[in-house]
């Protein structure tokens, strides 16, 4: 009869008898920068009270730019919740559901606004993937067709942030989010703006407002004026490992976003704090 060992068996890692959760411990092997996965793709996200909710007059022109684009890149096309998410809000809230069930009907926006983009450009081959297929089968997509459609939404699930009912992570930091982990070679934020102003443009005090047309993101985190983006995008940008900046322009000039994509200062720019070992 074979003779029955209870001795724990370890195996030569850097990682062995060490626990997980002590970071001095993890730093030699988790503080190194990752590869970029995908470093020729470029994500663009497109607002949705900002461009999708003024209807064809703002939707075509950008769905113009984006098919002469697609020669040029491979883009993730990612879009936001309109002002229907802000009804869901407000009807959740009275009905007393939990943040993480809020966030799960706003990123249902969203996810209409993208199929409304893809099937604009389905005639390019282009079409709308859940999160799940981003997340493991976004490089095959992109093998077969230029571009690809996806909600920029993050997916809260039912997680609880305990500071807000509001999802505080939305559509902009969800869009950043995924640049980074496919490190991307770039996100453009595509709004009806410029870029961000000292104080609120369509404001009372708009005749004050001036374009800031680059900064740190912890500089916009001491910002008191209205911001095109949600304020949660400054604090993942703090830990980017991959994306340097991300540019905000406004779609509604044509040109504007073509330009950013080919590396061009055309809105405002935000650095973000890019590990750099």
């Amino acid at each position: 009869m074979a003779e029955i060992s209870n001795t724990i068996k370890h195996v030569a890692s850097p990682l062995a008898r060490q626990t997980l959760q002590d970071s001095d411990l993890t730093r030699p092997v988790a503080g190194v920068r990752p590869i970029r996965l995908l470093p020729w793709l470029h994500v663009v996200k497109i607002g949705g009270r900002s461009i999708m909710d003024r209807g064809a007059d703002a939707i075509l022109p950008i769905v113009d730019e984006l098919r002469k684009l697609l020669p040029e890149h491979r883009l993730l096309i990612l879009t936001g919740p309109g002002i229907r998410a802000r009804h869901l809000y407000s009807v959740g809230l009275d009905l007393g559901l939990p943040v993480g069930s809020l966030a799960s009907l706003a990123a249902s926006e969203a996810g209409q606004n993208g199929h409304i983009l893809a099937s604009l450009l389905a005639p390019e081959g282009v079409s709308y993937v859940d999160h799940p297929t981003i997340a493991s089968q976004l490089a095959i997509h992109l093998s077969a067709a230029r571009a690809v459609v996806g909600s920029a939404f993050p997916p809260y699930h039912h997680h609880e942030f305990p500071t807000s009912r509001i999802p505080t992570h939305r559509a902009d930091t969800g869009a950043f989010l995924l640049a980074d982990a496919l490190g991307a070679a770039g996100l453009t934020i595509v709004e009806d703006v410029d870029g961000v102003y000292s104080v609120d443009p369509k404001g009372p005090e708009a005749n004050q407002a001036h374009l800031i047309r680059e900064a740190n993101a912890t500089d916009f985190v001491k910002h008191e004026g209205t911001l095109p983006f949600d304020r949660a995008l400054l604090e993942v940008m703090a830990t980017a490992r991959h994306l340097e900046y991300v540019q905000i322009v406004n779609g509604l000039v044509p040109g504007r976003l073509t330009a950013a994509l080919r590396g061009e200062h055309v809105g405002t720019i935000i650095h973000s704090n890019k590990h750099t070992s």
